[in-house]
């Protein structure tokens, strides 16, 4: 598989941007080893240029005929090393793959007989039903396994797939002679003991192992069970929790995508949800998602410097499996990844292109510095063409994650 060909921009005038990022990937094109007659295209917009998505998908198609395009609106995008957020600004990457290789998807353009190993998925957050929507879409896959996003907007939420859409999923699949790894890093860390459900009613946990849900909230969150619940608040609304279903379960789909749960870490089992209300009739506690009895559930808090480890553990596996002459030396990158200058990142070999789809939560700002979530990605694959956007949701096997990034690279 040849080097993809990547390039971002910002201009107030999205045609302008357009115009720059397309000179640069001209400008690639006639560098040895990259992609020369591409064919599928992904295009990534801040919601600056929402209104004139339509109008930038029209311009690509003249520019580049028969490449068919995919992408998403976000509050930020990636390109390269570097992020955009609150700025007009788009990020293109371009791949040269045979056409019998993958398929563009939408509610107008189904898989039809295509055999999918893996597929890239966008979707509306709006959507009715769209966790069985995602689970539908893992299950018409080989391998059971999605990547990608939900749309970030301030204004108009949109996806792309051949056409500007809304509502609903779009993507592309891949057979399996695509070679893809894929793994998901979380942000968040435990700051209690692993608990199963017992006792719910809908998003309303009212037991949790045989105990009232409220007081065991309060326990791990080293309060006093007879606190006032109006003075926990403050201690409460930086408060989340992580769901998973019996590892078991999760475990039996094996393969190279599954990343199980370490030792004061979640593990890709793992999707974090808000902390919504509380209950004191019934000493529950509401949370973002309907919890039936059986769920395992552990009270966390978001973590900068979990988030810096996990980011760069998820990285040193990908490169331990594209290139595992390099694991070593970037296991030892991730024990030390403190706040502080970043080193020049190595060359890159054996990955042809990346996908980075990080919550619109993380970023530069979640990371201490601009760019700085990128920045580490870079570091650590070294100065590989890399796209994506900071998303609503993001998009892994079959389960919709929050608070994490989903970090995607095609093998050369």
């Amino acid at each position: 598989m040849k080097t993809f060909l990547q390039a971002h921009a910002t201009h107030a005038d999205p045609n302008k941007a357009l115009a720059v990022a397309g000179a640069q990937i001209e400008a690639q094109r006639r560098l040895p080893g990259r992609a020369t007659h591409p064919t599928l295209g992904w295009i990534y917009l801040t919601d600056h240029y929402a209104a004139k998505a339509e109008q930038l998908l029209a311009r690509l198609q003249q520019r580049w005929p028969g490449v068919a395009w995919v992408g998403s609106v976000g509050i930020g995008v990636a390109g390269g090393g570097q992020e955009h957020f609150d700025e007009p600004a788009l990020s293109l990457m371009l791949a040269e793959l045979p056409l019998d290789q993958f398929h563009v998807f939408s509610g107008v353009r189904p898989l039809a007989d295509f055999a999918a190993h893996t597929a890239q998925v966008h979707a509306d957050p709006s959507t009715e039903d769209l966790t069985e929507l995602i689970k539908d879409m893992s299950r018409r896959t080989a391998t059971g396994y999605l990547f990608g996003g939900l749309s970030s907007a301030r204004n108009r939420t949109l996806h792309i797939a051949q056409a500007v859409l809304q509502g609903g999923l779009s993507g592309v699949a891949f057979d399996s002679r695509v070679a893809l790894v894929s793994r998901v890093t979380q942000g968040c860390q435990p700051v209690g003991p692993l608990r199963s459900v017992t006792g719910s009613d809908q998003n309303v946990i009212t037991e949790l192992d045989g105990e009232p849900a409220l007081n065991c909230l309060l326990r791990d969150m080293a309060l006093a069970e007879n606190t006032d619940v109006r003075a926990a608040l403050p201690h409460l609304r930086q408060t989340l929790v992580g769901l998973s279903d019996r590892r078991a379960a999760d475990a039996q789909q094996g393969g190279r995508f599954y990343t199980p749960a370490r030792h004061g870490a979640f593990g890709s089992d793992t999707r974090v949800r808000n902390l919504v209300g509380l209950d004191p009739a019934r000493r529950g506690i509401a949370i973002g998602e309907n919890a039936a009895p059986g769920l395992q559930l552990t009270f966390c808090t978001r973590n900068t410097e979990a988030a810096r480890r996990d980011l760069m553990r998820i990285c040193a596996e990908i490169r331990d499996e594209v290139e595992p002459e390099t694991v070593t030396a970037l296991h030892a990158m991730a024990s030390s990844a403190a706040p502080g200058p970043v080193s020049e990142p190595p060359l890159p070999t054996g990955i042809a292109g990346a996908i980075y789809v990080s919550c619109s939560g993380r970023g530069g700002p979640h990371f201490g510095a601009p760019s700085a979530e990128l920045a580490l990605v870079r570091r650590a694959l070294g100065d590989v063409p890399l796209t994506g956007f900071f998303a609503a949701g993001e998009i892994a096997r079959h389960h919709l994650y929050g608070y994490t990034g989903v970090l995607t690279v095609f093998r050369s």
